[in-house]
């Protein structure tokens, strides 16, 4: 507690019912923190996290209990809580019409800033964001960081004692949660506390506190590294794995001794249960040099423990969809493929290919030309010069019959949000090349492998952010494509659904097909054979995740992570890069 005799925040038997669900978002909460710290929020989607923050900011009305900052009643003393914090929600409301000036003195006149003292506050946090030579850009036009900057310089714009950032690095790649990072750490050597939700538990760690709710009920409340020291000597890499390493994975998933893996490279990142220490991972048939060597646990370890473990059976996917014939060993072809927006090119040159059953990750910063290239490589673009084929097929001279043989995700949800699940089930079942007789067993075959059965009649626009990604999923994949692009699919979700993800993806790709994805989470692009990394409309290297980090190894950086080499090589020319 330091020197503080009062908390900044109390919470008292805090619980909230929504009585339309009549369910419990948040569940006898009861907890204290003090002034001086980054407190981290986590959990599952649909945990209580964003209901807990909106009750914070005096937006929500508790069913029971209640809240004081500093004291004041978030309800009982609105108009002093209003003075004493800023919140940035999820969905930051900037005016994407507006330029970034113009979008802070629209908020600077919202929150009665006189005109004498603007000049100053403007200038210290446009420094402050860099967003000082971006002045006169509209917001519309700013990348998927830039826009996080601006949307945290108008939440600063009154200096608050507490600042509310719900989930302010969804969306954004590694390079702008750093620098976002950073922002918050002096932030708080200004004595201003902060609480973080992130869905990034690499960014939960650096917390000094973290608050994990599950189910609307807190699980745990402290230090994240107590939680993380209890795994210790349960955490092991599988390293030398000569075999497909994805049936290593899904085999060490199925064995009674483990509770969670992941792919890492070309390793299978495994965690026992607290009562065992080793493991005979030679019934996994990873190869006969593969060993099992002890690693350091991380905070998302912890995570996954605490909440049961991660998802263990393999993806229902398998049965439903029937194994691809294999006509083409490459399935997509790219040659020359040029985007330009008037003066603006937008993508160059760009040449890859993809093998049928090859998860290919397309990874960049904001504004790189990621999903620039996948519109045109789904037909939604069309290029100023270049082609691709899919499965021989050009998208320029044949776009519908190549579109016939694609699935596509998109990275904002674009579905019909005023139809619900089963209308949009129904819907695209139907615009897709799917016989009569057999669209309404697919559709209630993928409610059920997707879980959509409690919401099959409720409106896209309600649905929790996993289960909207769970239907755009599953509508994107019901005519069973060769070819899937995924772009950002698990953008804004918890750990355990990322896993839940890469379960469907790795069953869709043993069946053969292919897929093509973006992802700001490094740890999610280690499941990928390859990647490609695309830096100002450039790609600019091609390999395996371990060669790309082998590949920026150093004295000072001996076991780089792809989170490191993903932020070497976007600093990089494509001329200043020697093929791997």
């Amino acid at each position: 507690m330091g020197k503080y005799k009062k908390p900044l925040v109390k919470i008292s038997n805090l619980s909230k019912i929504f009585e339309i669900q009549n369910i419990y978002a948040l569940k006898s909460i009861n907890v204290e923190f003090y002034p001086g710290k980054i407190i981290g929020l986590v959990g599952p989607d649909g945990a209580g996290k964003t209901t807990l923050i909106r009750i914070m900011a005096g937006l929500l009305k508790p069913t029971h209990g209640n809240v004081e900052i500093l004291g004041n009643d978030t309800i009982q003393q609105s108009k002093n809580i209003y003075q004493l914090i800023s919140y940035m929600p999820q969905k930051f409301g900037l005016y994407e019409d507006l330029t970034v000036l113009q979008n802070l003195n629209l908020y600077a006149d919202l929150q009665n800033i006189s005109k004498k003292s603007r000049e100053d506050i403007f200038e210290k946090l446009l420094h402050f964001t860099n967003l000082k030579s971006f002045t006169k850009r509209l917001a519309k036009n700013l990348s998927g960081g830039m826009k996080q900057k601006l949307g945290l310089a108008c939440t600063l714009l009154r200096k608050p004692q507490f600042l509310l950032l719900d989930e302010p690095s969804v969306g954004v790649d590694p390079i702008s949660r750093r620098e976002l990072w950073k922002m918050v750490l002096a932030l708080s050597k200004e004595n201003i506390s902060i609480l973080w939700s992130t869905a990034y538990l690499d960014e939960a760690e650096k917390c000094q506190e973290v608050l994990l709710l599950n189910k609307g009920g807190l699980l745990y409340f402290g230090p994240p590294e107590i939680l993380t020291n209890k795994m210790k000597e349960r955490v092991f890499q599988i390293q030398n794995i000569s075999e497909n390493r994805r049936s290593v994975l899904s085999k060490a998933l199925k064995d009674e001794a483990t509770i969670d893996g992941i792919i890492q490279g070309n390793s299978v990142r495994i965690v026992l249960k607290p009562t065992l220490k080793t493991l005979d991972i030679s019934k996994f048939n990873p190869g006969k040099d593969a060993i099992l060597k002890t690693i350091s646990p991380r905070f998302e370890d912890a995570f996954i423990d605490i909440l049961g473990g991660g998802p263990k059976k393999a993806s229902p996917l398998l049965k439903l969809i029937p194994p691809i014939k294999k006509e083409k060993e490459i399935v997509l072809e790219v040659i020359g493929l040029k985007k330009c927006f008037g003066d603006f090119t937008a993508v160059d040159q760009i040449n890859f290919s993809v093998k049928r059953g090859e998860i290919f990750g397309l990874l960049g910063p904001n504004g790189a030309g990621k999903s620039t290239t996948f519109k045109m490589l789904c037909g939604l673009l069309k290029p100023t010069q270049g082609d691709a084929y899919i499965v021989g097929l050009s998208i320029k001279k044949v776009t519908s019959q190549a579109r016939a043989r694609i699935g596509y995700m998109a990275q904002k949800f674009s579905l019909y949000e005023n139809m619900t699940v089963v209308q949009n089930m129904n819907f695209f079942s139907g615009i897709y090349p799917i016989p009569n007789i057999k669209r309404k067993n697919i559709v209630n075959k993928l409610i059920t492998i997707f879980d959509l059965s409690k919401f099959i009649n409720t409106k896209a626009s309600k649905l929790p952010l996993g289960f909207k990604q769970r239907l755009a999923l599953s509508c994107a994949i019901m005519h069973n494509p060769e070819v899937l692009f995924l772009d950002e699919p698990t953008s804004g979700v918890d750990p355990i659904t990322r896993r839940e993800f890469w379960n469907h993806i790795n069953g869709m790709v043993e069946k053969g097909i292919s897929v093509i994805i973006t992802t700001h989470f490094m740890d999610e692009a280690e499941y990928c054979d390859r990647i490609g990394l695309i830096n100002k409309g450039q790609l600019i290297i091609i390999g395996t995740p371990d060669e790309l980090k082998n590949s920026v190894a150093s004295k000072d950086l001996p076991s780089p992570t792809l989170e490191d080499a993903f932020i070497i090589f976007s600093k990089k020319e494509k001329k200043d890069v020697t093929k791997i």
